[in-house]
């Protein structure tokens, strides 16, 4: 903290606005503007009041227009080609920590929620004061969640002129960019418009634009500073400087005035007038005439000292400083490096001098060549941006011989078809060349193929043309997916691969997204509505243990479950375990397995600790034969051709009558209006309505259909609805079997292979088994089961509803049973939970639980 008038006084830079103190560059990922309460900006280091940017991968905020000026210093979560360290060290955070925070080192409070203080380790989440940061062991091993996270040295990804957007698989739908460029100022108003800028108030004030280069003047962004009236050019100077964050000698720059006509002609023209045409020098001293623009540059320079960076060569130290002069070019500057790394030995064929731009929404990266004269290219930096050759550095890198792979994941495309097929249609549609493109593997079910690309510039034109092609009507997607160096894993280590469901929980989702991509690795975490589940499991499809942690709700867990069991035989880990994260509706199956009746915005970091506890159990799957007899009109050309069969799996319950029709007309409901669909407390409430709408109703479901238990007849009593039931929840939480004992049945579990057949009499009857007053009507217990429907009837699986034609249901077992996480018990607190969810607990196939 510091009084204004003692900030000249401070000298060194905080971290994130100091590129010389960034070890790696690594762009942010900033997502779409909000409003952050009780955050503070990275940069101006003020409380977010306005409308703000985050960063998707690290704990980063800041104002709209401080973004240019943060430097690209977010997580190094991927190898790109250039370095191969097995060790990390800790990436330091400053601030925007809780303020009862304690201090690793000293144990005292390190955080405040009036101001920006306290470092914290965006990986391990370590906490230290800024004083006691430095003495901490500079190696993270990870903290708590070590061997949950994908190392970031077991990922490998040659992303180039990807974007970070595209590496981490970010919807860009949520994303705004700025119209003029990646780094864009803060955008003043036109020239015609002056009236809009602030000016102070204080007679003895005066208000001035300041623009930082050519660039600037072109775009008509500049910063505004307050000086007085009568001020030294040197306090203007240091005013403007402060305003850019440039923490250098002021004695090295110059302010230049710019008229109004120049500042016209630069805007029009492309090249610009030269820099002696369009301004003129400044008195020594501000009196009252105040200039009406001014343009910082820095002084021209015979020589200079410069930093060159070893990048990822194994070396001891972290940079070399070298005077060069007009004649110094990169070859020559190469020369004198080399030696100083230790490098001397070998030839100079075999490095190369890049220069970086350290941006904060994209590192840019150029070669220059052996006769580019170094102090000639600082001067072009220079005039076109002060702040840009501040976020400039230079690196020797060393030339590899490293085969260019980018793996593309396209889905989309029409089902069933072979290699060759699926290549003959991208060379229809999008001219892949098949020297460069290889089709690697193949997800016929789901229409989808994995491409090996071994060109940078052909895989951008495929991604980039692939958001524009439909193929039969249907929108095709791409994912750049990285490659996971399995052979690398440690072997404790058990990687947990995330998948959210953003559309459930309400905004829930979202934010779920963003916090397990900042606690984890955010290559392991992936959005289902980008692709589904299928790129996550093809990307640990090498990786030998992980499990899988599913947010979303019970329909949710069932797609995530039925992609793992059409892939299980592509992986090296068959059988990973899956935990859930509830976010839906009724949440059934999570209630069952301990994980809750939903999401009520429990802290992430908690959740994870709690899968990394569970323990591991066994659930049967249930696959359903749908093979309607009747037959379908087909209104195009009058010709009547029959259904064809269908297959479904299952997971918690299937719903035949009453039941699938109230779920159906929520469904219709929730298609006619979905926006209204984003909370529990709404969505059980259209239940209810549409359940009320019902009771009247009669319905005599015991005539319409014919059910055989293991190939023995049932006789069904007066019955509404027929319910088979997997789990013991059904209809958020409901005991449906009930916890009486019957010599008839055996005790259910959600492992023993057998499904409990209850029967429901109508609307009150199913109120009463939801206010825990009744239990169904039992009615079977077995592992094979054929109904006959006599008449089209209301069906639904885990809570998807449709009509279904006249014909046969055959229900039985669905291959090996799945392996589930099942929370920990913990000790209950008091005042917390209900008797539905202990009756649930109780019998919720605690025998199931693998010993």
């Amino acid at each position: 903290m510091s009084h204004e008038k003692c900030v000249k006084h401070v000298k060194i830079p905080c971290a994130c606005i100091a590129p010389s103190l960034v070890r790696v560059p690594v762009a942010h990922c900033f997502g779409p503007p909000g409003h952050y309460k009780k955050k503070f900006c990275i940069v101006c280091r003020k409380p977010l009041d306005s409308l703000a940017f985050r960063c998707e991968v690290c704990e980063l905020y800041v104002h709209a227009d401080c973004v240019p000026f943060a430097c690209s210093d977010c997580r190094q979560c991927h190898q790109d080609g250039h370095q191969d360290h097995d060790t990390y060290h800790h990436h330091w955070r400053e601030g925007n920590i809780s303020s009862n925070a304690r201090c690793e080192v000293c144990k005292k409070t390190c955080g405040s929620s009036e101001v920006l203080s306290g470092m914290r380790c965006e990986w391990c989440g370590i906490l230290a004061h800024t004083a006691c940061y430095a003495v901490v062991t500079p190696e993270c091993t990870f903290g708590r969640l070590k061997n949950m996270i994908l190392p970031p040295n077991c990922v490998r990804l040659s992303s180039r002129n990807f974007s970070k957007m595209h590496c981490f698989r970010i919807s860009e739908s949520i994303h705004t960019e700025p119209d003029d460029g990646d780094d864009a100022v803060d955008t003043g108003p036109t020239p015609g418009s002056l009236k809009d800028v602030q000016i102070s108030t204080d007679s003895s004030k005066q208000t001035l634009k300041i623009f930082d280069g050519n660039d600037a003047v072109k775009r008509n962004q500049f910063r505004l500073i307050t000086t007085p009236r009568i001020a030294k050019t040197g306090e203007v100077v240091e005013a403007a400087l402060r305003a850019y964050y440039i923490n250098e000698d002021q004695r090295d720059f110059e302010l230049q005035t710019l008229t109004q006509q120049a500042m016209a002609d630069c805007a029009t023209h492309k090249n610009g007038a030269s820099e002696d045409a369009s301004s003129t020098s400044i008195p020594s001293t501000f009196r009252e005439s105040m200039p009406e623009a001014l343009i910082i540059h820095a002084k021209p320079k015979d020589r200079e000292v410069i930093k060159i960076y070893p990048a990822w060569l194994k070396v001891g130290m972290a940079y070399v400083s070298i005077r060069v002069d007009k004649e110094s070019a990169a070859q020559t500057v190469m020369k004198e490096v080399l030696p100083l790394l230790g490098r001397q030995a070998e030839s100079l064929k075999n490095f190369r001098l890049v220069e970086v731009l350290m941006g904060s929404k994209q590192v840019q990266r150029m070669t220059l060549t052996d006769e580019e004269l170094i102090l000639s290219r600082l001067r072009d930096i220079r005039k076109t941006s002060i702040r840009q050759m501040n976020q400039t550095r230079f690196y020797v890198v060393e030339n590899s011989d490293a085969a260019t792979q980018v793996n593309l994941f396209v889905g989309g495309l029409p089902p069933q078809l072979s290699a060759k097929e699926y290549t003959h249609i991208l060379k229809e549609d999008l001219a892949i060349k098949t020297n460069l493109v290889t089709v690697t593997h193949v997800y016929a079910n789901q229409g989808a193929v994995v491409l090996d690309i071994s060109c940078f510039s052909e895989a951008e034109r495929i991604y980039m043309l692939i958001k524009d092609t439909v193929v039969q009507d249907k929108q095709l997607t791409g994912i750049v997916l990285p490659e996971v160096m399995h052979t690398k894993l440690p072997p404790d280590c058990c990687p947990l691969l995330v998948f959210v469901n953003p559309k459930s929980g309400g905004l829930k989702g979202r934010d779920l997204l963003c916090s397990f991509r900042k606690l984890l690795n955010p290559h392991q975490v992936f959005e289902l509505t980008n692709g589904g589940p299928f790129p996550g499991f093809h990307m640990f499809s090498q990786v030998p243990c992980f499990r899988v942690l599913v947010c979303g709700g019970d329909g949710t867990v069932g797609w995530v479950l039925g992609a793992l069991e059409e892939i299980r035989h592509k992986l090296v880990c068959q059988e990973p375990s899956v935990a859930i994260l509830p976010l839906g509706t009724g949440n059934d199956l999570g209630r069952v397995l301990r994980w809750g009746a939903g999401y009520s915005g429990e802290d992430p970091f908690s959740i994870l600790v709690s899968v990394d506890e569970a323990d591991d159990v066994l659930m049967d799957r249930w696959t359903i034969l749908l093979d309607a007899q009747d037959v379908v009109e087909n209104t195009e050309n009058g010709v009547v051709d029959p259904e064809p069969p269908k297959i479904v799996q299952m997971n918690n319950y299937c719903g035949l009558g009453i039941d699938a029709e109230l779920t159906l007309d929520f469904h219709h409901a929730r298609e006619e209006e979905p926006g209204k669909f984003n909370s529990r407390f709404h969505n059980k409430g259209v239940y209810v309505k549409v359940g009320l709408q019902k009771i009247s109703h009669t319905r005599n479901l015991h005539k319409d259909i014919r059910l055989q238990v293991d190939r023995h007849d049932v006789e069904l009593p007066n019955i509404e609805g027929l319910i088979f039931i997997n789990i013991p929840s059904w209809g958020s939480g409901a005991d449906l079997w009930g916890s009486d004992n019957d010599a008839r049945f055996k005790k259910p579990r959600i492992d023993d292979g057998l499904l409990e057949v209850v029967g429901v009499t109508g609307v009150v009857h199913m109120g009463q088994v939801q206010g825990g007053l009744r239990s169904g009507i039992r009615i079977a217990q077995g592992s094979y089961f054929r109904v006959t429907l006599l008449k089209p009837i209301p069906v639904q699986v885990d809570g998807e509803p449709w009509i279904q034609s006249p014909g046969h249901m055959i229900i039985s077992a669905a291959g090996p049973k799945v392996h589930m996480l099942k929370k920990s018990k913990q000790k209950p607190k008091k005042g917390t939970g209900s008797m539905k969810d202990a009756k649930i607990e109780s019998s919720g196939g605690s025998e199931g639980e693998l010993k």
